[in-house]
């Protein structure tokens, strides 16, 4: 056999091993290898250990580094609006400037529905905060619009009751989960989803809480397109 081919033979068969042996190594390394585009797919409780850990740092922060709520594609509903026509139970009637009446909603993080959108929040599941603390302090302009106003994925933006949004504030999962108990693993869940997603970090605190939290939820695979 070539020597060049004999080389490649054996590296994809350590790379099997090391996948079967150490499926969380293998799969971290997979997760810090991709580029943005990229899908990855990998237990939950993988990609939690596969996301850095440092500690946290809101020096800086104002909400208004975010630019939200935007008309990205300028058909005169913003992000906003977006989210709440598409998570609609009931669909809403839409009239001058976007403006949603009737309609109803499921707010999932405290088990209630709502017949109208001013009785909603569009929660950013990690908050801006929190995303300015793990991270998103070193992005660019644009990159923090695209995060504040994310459509391409379902979970990073998400309409809730303004009550149960705004008892969450900014606060990660070791700070506060959800009302309602029967969404909690799945709040968890989304919550590494979309960090991974952004690259951002977690800290020592709320990786412990995740880690404690998701060995009670099946260790579903999730499937991430990164956005950098």
């Amino acid at each position: 056999m070539h020597p060049n081919r004999t080389a490649r033979s054996a590296t994809a068969v350590l790379s099997v091993l090391t996948a079967l042996l150490y499926p969380t190594a293998a799969h971290a390394a997979a997760a810090r290898h991709a580029a943005p585009g990229d899908s990855v797919t990998l237990p939950v409780r993988d990609a939690l250990a596969a996301l850095p850990v440092q500690s946290e740092n809101r020096t800086g922060y104002e909400r208004t580094k975010f630019r939200h709520w935007i008309d990205a594609d300028r058909d005169g509903c913003n992000t906003r609006a977006e989210i709440l026509k598409a998570e609609a139970v009931t669909a809403p009637l839409q009239g001058t400037n976007c403006a949603l009446t009737r309609g109803s909603w499921y707010s999932p993080y405290d088990d209630r529905y709502l017949d109208s959108a001013s009785k909603l929040d569009v929660d950013h599941l990690v908050p801006l905060a929190e995303a300015w603390d793990s991270g998103a302090s070193q992005w660019t302009a644009k990159e923090k619009e695209l995060y504040a106003n994310d459509l391409d994925d379902a979970r990073d933006l998400i309409a809730v009751s303004a009550a149960s949004n705004r008892s969450k504030a900014d606060k990660d999962p070791s700070e506060w989960l959800p009302p309602y108990a029967g969404y909690r693993c799945q709040y968890d869940i989304n919550w590494v989803a979309d960090k991974t997603r952004w690259g951002l970090s977690i800290d020592t605190v709320e990786r412990e809480a995740l880690d404690r939290q998701l060995a009670g939820c099946p260790d579903e695979p999730i499937t991430v397109t990164l956005a950098r």
